[in-house]
């Protein structure tokens, strides 16, 4: 799969029911300004020895997947950071304004799937404002 670059680039995002489990849907497109997500798998020598001048061939090492993701603070989607920083915000408030209170210190907080993909130059989708309480909280 081709690396999300330039204007064509998206990332969504959702929360996941169960730790590892990507979910089938609820996903959010996530406003980004720099990604870098990428995985690595070195080989490693073999170093048993007894198999004479002919070295065995490399075995594969854990996979390591680190990459940076640089995001903009804005009033729509920053709300999805924060729960996933700090777990389900206590919402008050029956009509606007509400007020969102998020707490630290949980022991468990929410995981999520996050995947950076590259659109079609085809596609259009212009964004739109919306007001009132944030959708996925």
């Amino acid at each position: 799969m081709a690396r999300a670059q330039g204007a064509r680039g998206q990332m969504a995002l959702a929360f996941e029911s169960v730790y590892g489990a990507p979910p089938a849907t609820g996903w959010r497109r996530m406003p980004f300004a720099i990604a870098s997500p990428g995985a690595e798998q070195p080989l490693l020598t073999s170093e048993l020895p007894g198999y004479g001048r002919d070295p065995l061939r490399p075995v594969k090492d854990a996979v390591t997947a680190d990459g940076d993701v640089v995001v903009p603070i804005d009033t729509e989607a920053f709300g999805a950071r924060l729960k996933a920083a700090f777990g389900q915000p206590t919402t008050t408030g029956t009509e606007a304004p509400w007020t969102h209170e998020f707490r630290t210190g949980a022991w468990t907080l929410p995981s999520l799937s996050n995947t950076p993909r590259s659109r079609p130059a085809t596609t259009f989708s212009p964004s739109r404002a919306r007001c009132g309480k944030p959708s996925g909280w």
